[in-house]
């Protein structure tokens, strides 16, 4: 048998060798301390492939030199090596126990292929959950960035608008207030609209009985000037019929028949606006008008200046003198017939 350790051609001698051989495709897979960072399963297996093939190789170059070593002494020696057959079983022994560790580190190492293989999966989905983890640290690092801009504008806000703040329950009675009074004054401007409406129609009924008053009183006019070059029996009716005109009564006074006629037209709208019982004539200068309010009769006694148009006194019958007051007194003053009268009636209606 030939000394292995003396020829020094021992696997277990290239031990340095293997350490410091470097593989093609994995320079950047180096470590900060010089080693090996295989971490992936793929890198992981081309190593593995890598090193058994150096292993083959080195395998091969160690038979092939022990070979031509044993070929060499052989033939040079003088002695003949003496070959037993001891020896061939002994050596076939150690074959067999070589074999054997072989086989089980093979079956070693495809079991740790195997696991290897199963855990690739493994990492895989780690690495989908890492970048996944990478994600939602991102997105926690911007919503923690988020709400402290948020708290720096809220302290803002609160800084810019001291107490009292309007709360949200507060702005919600606030809103609830504010539409019960919109809704008050929509039903207020609804209420205006129908008074307007009803106003409307009032003034484009008095405008037309204004229009035929107006009208009525065009045709009197005319009478009366046709009238006043015709005879008449005293020479004062023109006179008392303008007056007549101005307060809207009927005299006994006035003999022509047209003009009469016109009289009885003026004087019966007076009596339904006015509700006038009689107009009665005492005198020359006295008048008396009787009129109906609220169920009793309130007469009014108006003297004038002889031969003048002016008022001198009036006298004011069914109704309290406190009611009247200074009304009569001012109006004679002024002269004004007719708003005397429309300022007794007026009274006499508030009763």
């Amino acid at each position: 048998m030939l000394d292995d350790a003396k020829a020094g051609l021992r696997i277990v001698n290239a031990h340095t060798e293997l350490s410091t051989h470097t593989w093609d495709g994995i320079e950047e897979w180096v470590g900060e301390d010089g080693a090996l960072g295989l971490k992936d399963p793929k890198i992981v297996e081309s190593d593995v492939q890598a090193q058994i093939s150096f292993l083959r190789k080195l395998k091969f170059l160690y038979l092939e030199q022990n070979a031509k070593d044993k070929y060499v002494k052989t033939i040079v020696s003088d002695d003949a090596p003496l070959v037993t057959p001891a020896l061939n079983e002994e050596l076939r022994v150690r074959n067999e126990e070589k074999k054997t560790t072989l086989r089980e580190h093979k079956a070693k190492l495809a079991e740790r292929r195997d696991d290897l293989r199963a855990l690739s999966g493994f990492v895989e989905e780690g690495v989908y959950h890492y970048k996944k983890a990478q994600a939602l640290t991102l997105q926690a690092s911007t919503l923690s960035q988020k709400i402290l801009d948020a708290r720096l504008s809220l302290t803002r806000l609160r800084q810019a608008h001291p107490h009292p703040r309007l709360t949200i329950t507060t702005a919600n009675q606030q809103l609830d207030g504010q539409v019960e009074e919109m809704q008050a004054l929509d039903a207020e401007l609804a209420d205006a609209h129908e008074k307007i409406a009803t106003v409307r129609e009032r003034i484009k009924v008095g405008t037309g009985e204004v229009e035929k008053l107006r009208s009525v009183r065009a045709d009197v006019e005319k009478a009366v000037e046709i009238g006043a070059g015709e005879r008449v029996e005293d020479g004062r009716v023109v006179g008392l019929y303008d007056w007549c005109v101005i307060s809207n009564i009927k005299l006994p006074l006035i003999s022509n028949p047209l003009i009469s006629r016109r009289f009885s037209t003026t004087t019966s709208t007076h009596h339904a606006l006015v509700s006038l019982l009689s107009a009665h004539s005492e005198s020359d200068n006295e008048l008396r008008l009787t009129y109906r309010m609220h169920e009793r009769e309130v007469c009014i006694t108006l003297l004038f200046i002889p031969n003048t148009r002016r008022l001198a006194e009036a006298r004011v019958e069914g109704i309290e003198e406190r009611v009247i007051g200074d009304v009569a007194d001012a109006h004679v003053m002024e002269n004004d017939v007719s708003g005397l009268v429309w300022a007794v009636l007026a009274r006499a209606r508030a009763i």
